[in-house]
């Protein structure tokens, strides 16, 4: 490469980064300006926005397990460079092969963080109906943790299963990182509608010990009056390590296991060799298989589980209000 070439480049670059940096002010701002009234209440729940492909039959016979994963799509960008520097084109095809994977592992019930709905800087269209269309789920939901006048992004469940009463939790803003949240569904288990199970996508601060903490309370002052059995899924941004209790705060109060959590061979997040991203259930289930996916379909590795419903408790009964 030639000097005219180098210095091409790191004008490019500049030009780029100087771009980025001022969508991230811009939405900045106007997050500030349009959520101070979050500060005051703390978090915020509304609706998430709903997409349905098809009605799907229900199955006839009861079925004893649930197949579910969670993954990080990280906007889009796979495992490289921002999303801002990735082309639209780009951006589709790294969405077509996570649509590929979930075709091929086939779960019933997909949790999805750093999920975007049109955004400037990830191609300007909603990335969760894209991969729920090409990878065949009848339904899905997106919460927006983050939207300006750029960008919305946020979590997200997609589902062969109808899913019902959906809610978005935005967390109190925690500057200078962006919002994050978690959005909850309810599923009725195949075979058996009388019984409903919440799944629940998280997103926790990747920066601090203290937000993941505020935020973990968040959840547990939102969701803890809910009765019925509980899959929690995500990127909590923290290990099950002593040093912070926040996972095990968490699974205390809503009384979920977690899957070998003292385990050092199911690290979810290469860059920094830490498992990140878990998969928590409440009694009524029981893991059957559980796996970290190999594929490289974002800088998170996605993680999948067989759960086997073992416990049809009648005071989980779908006449339970929420």
């Amino acid at each position: 490469m030639n000097y005219k070439e180098k210095k091409s480049r790191k004008l490019k670059y500049g030009i780029a980064a100087v771009v980025l940096t001022g969508i991230k002010i811009i939405d900045s701002l106007s997050l500030v300006s349009s959520k101070s009234d979050i500060r005051k209440s703390g978090s915020k729940i509304s609706t998430p926005s709903t997409h349905i492909i098809r009605e799907k039959e229900a199955e006839n016979g009861k079925r004893t397990f649930l197949k579910v994963m969670t993954l990080n799509v990280a906007h889009g960008r796979k495992d490289g460079r921002h999303q801002l520097f990735r082309k639209k084109d780009t951006i589709k095809a790294n969405l077509n092969d996570i649509s590929a994977v979930l075709r091929r592992m086939s779960p019933d019930l997909v949790a999805l963080q750093e999920a975007d709905g049109p955004s400037v800087w990830s191609g300007n269209f909603d990335h969760v109906r894209y991969i729920a269309r090409n990878a065949g789920y009848a339904y899905s939901v997106r919460g927006d943790h983050v939207k300006g006048k750029t960008n919305s992004y946020g979590t997200a469940l997609m589902s062969h299963l109808c899913m019902n009463g959906s809610l978005s939790i935005q967390f109190a803003p925690s500057p200078p990182t962006f919002s994050k949240g978690v959005v909850i569904s309810t599923v009725k288990v195949p075979g058996d509608p009388d019984i409903e199970v919440d799944v629940v996508s998280v997103h926790l601060d990747f920066s601090r010990k203290s937000v993941r903490g505020k935020q973990v309370q968040e959840i547990i002052n939102a969701l803890s009056h809910r009765k019925r059995p509980l899959i929690m899924m995500g990127d909590f941004n923290c290990e099950w390590a002593a040093k912070e209790p926040t996972l095990r705060i968490l699974a205390e109060e809503f009384n979920l296991k977690a899957y070998r959590p003292e385990a050092f061979d199911m690290k979810t997040y290469p860059k920094s060799k830490k498992r990140l991203d878990w998969i928590l259930i409440s009694p009524e289930f029981e893991f059957i298989t559980y796996n970290v996916v190999q594929d490289t379909i974002s800088d998170h590795c996605g993680v999948i589980a067989d759960l086997k419903i073992v416990n049809h408790r009648s005071d989980f009964r779908a006449s339970l209000s929420v």
